[in-house]
């Protein structure tokens, strides 16, 4: 079967693609593997997914849903060729209602996008992955992305009420709906918010909006150590305050934002603390102040205090532009997104500078200090063409995740598994729950069409 031309004859030839560049720009994310699909759908609607699917289910064909291919596990490689299905091109916003606070939006909407819309309405809508600009929210809900601001309002799971799903046979669920409290059934929203792309593609999303707090203050201070920011953040919760956001940047990060934005942006010392508020004009305004007391009691190398919209901006556009700053460096950045327990940050930081010293690598950690979500990034020099560094690099991982699972922690807090993690899936999980996994996975998708060769086998 020549498959392009079957889909051609399908679903038309404006939405099917097997041109060289175009198999080549959806055979990856930001990950550093890829592999070429044989042919790319661009979806426009559930219809179009629906054909596809039953189609693919009836030829075992594979297919990989992908929005805007920045995930950071290859979660959106299509391992075992077939379809890629973009959804790039279904990116309206149906709706946004004020009173019911709820937006439905269809899956290749941009995530700074729809957050821009919310806000024109006086409405929010929290959650806040660094790569806002380019994700998309069907992306989000397929990896249940998170961001600075879950510490205070949770991720994406939180505010998906609504779902419409597209299953491997070609049929169309709908779960959920425009309210905001539901416990009819099983929590199959749960279920499909998370699951990588795995159990159903989603082609539409009802999410719960949020009062659009109408102040905020962001603090931004510097330490010589690591240790004086932790204690900082212990102070903050010790003292009843929940900000929006508490993030933190280790030496080796700041370095190279130093080297790539200039050393006047970043502030002096080896670790950076930033604390974001947001609420009522007057509250904001006495906690600002308070958390400021806190952190000079610390003795900071520096302390700076921003208020508005575009004054916190200036200051997080340091934190938005870490990724950036380390990949400018000439390394291979490979990010791993682990969360342990609050009070194992420090050990966590600390156990990255052991690695750094065994296997040579440079280390990164930054990442949300709130809600122990450190990224722990390992910095590799020929990673793509020396497996004998890829080597190193495995083993490394290997004590990382030894020892955050030992702390009662987890490999993933919000990119996923997918291809990047899949090695140590057995070692994160226990044999009855990926038994379960297996088992919703056969019952949803019995040809194993959807989004084959990650972490359920």
């Amino acid at each position: 079967m020549e498959l392009a031309s079957e889909l051609r004859k399908l679903l038309g030839n404006e939405i099917v693609s097997n041109d060289p560049e175009t198999l080549a720009a959806h055979g990856g994310d930001k990950w550093f593997a890829a592999h070429q699909p044989d042919v790319v759908v661009f979806a426009r609607s559930a219809d179009d997914v629906s054909e596809l699917l039953r189609f693919a289910s009836r030829e075992k064909i594979p297919v990989t849903a992908r929005g805007g291919g920045f995930g950071y596990v290859g979660g959106c490689v299509p391992a075992h060729g077939g379809v890629a299905l973009s959804l790039m091109r279904m990116n309206r916003i149906n709706e946004i209602n004020f009173a019911d606070a709820v937006a439905i939006v269809e899956p290749g909407v941009c995530t700074a996008d729809l957050k821009a819309a919310v806000c024109a309405q006086k409405l929010f809508y929290p959650p806040d992955p660094a790569s806002m600009k380019d994700c998309t929210i069907g992306g989000n809900v397929a990896t249940n992305a998170g961001g600075p601001r879950c510490l205070k309002y949770g991720v994406t799971r939180n505010y998906v009420t609504g779902l419409e799903v597209v299953l491997a046979t070609g049929d169309i669920l709908r779960t959920g709906g425009r309210v905001h409290k539901n416990k009819t059934g099983f929590d199959l929203i749960g279920l499909f918010v998370g699951s990588e792309g795995m159990l159903g593609v989603v082609t539409e999303i009802t999410l719960r909006l949020l009062p659009l707090p109408p102040a905020r203050a962001t603090l931004s201070a510097a330490f010589a150590t690591m240790s004086q920011t932790a204690a900082a953040v212990q102070e903050i919760f010790a003292n009843g305050f929940l900000p929006a956001s508490l993030e933190i940047a280790d030496s080796f990060t700041l370095e190279a934002a130093r080297n790539d934005s200039g050393k006047a942006i970043v502030p002096p010392g080896n670790a950076h603390l930033l604390v974001d508020l947001d609420g009522q004009e007057e509250s904001v305004r006495s906690e600002s102040e308070a958390i400021r007391q806190l952190i000079a009691a610390k003795k900071p190398n520096a302390l700076e205090v921003a208020t508005g919209e575009e004054n916190c901006e200036k200051l997080w556009e340091l934190r938005r532009q870490f990724s950036n700053s380390l990949r400018a460096t000439g390394l291979t950045k490979l990010n791993q997104d682990v969360v342990v327990p609050r009070s194992h940050i420090v050990d966590l930081v600390e156990f990255a500078e052991g690695l750094h010293r065994k296997y040579g690598f440079p280390i990164a950690c930054f990442g949300h200090a709130g809600d122990g979500n450190i990224h722990i990034n390992i910095m590799a020099d020929r990673y793509n063409r020396d497996a004998a560094v890829r080597e190193k690099v495995e083993r490394a991982l290997d004590d990382l995740f030894a020892q955050v699972l030992a702390w009662g922690g987890v490999i993933t807090g919000e990119h996923g598994i997918g291809l990047a993690k899949k090695r140590w899936w057995p070692e994160a999980t226990s044999e009855p729950v990926r038994e379960l996994h297996r088992k919703l996975k056969d019952i949803l998708d019995p040809n194993g069409i959807l989004n084959p060769g990650k972490f359920i086998e």
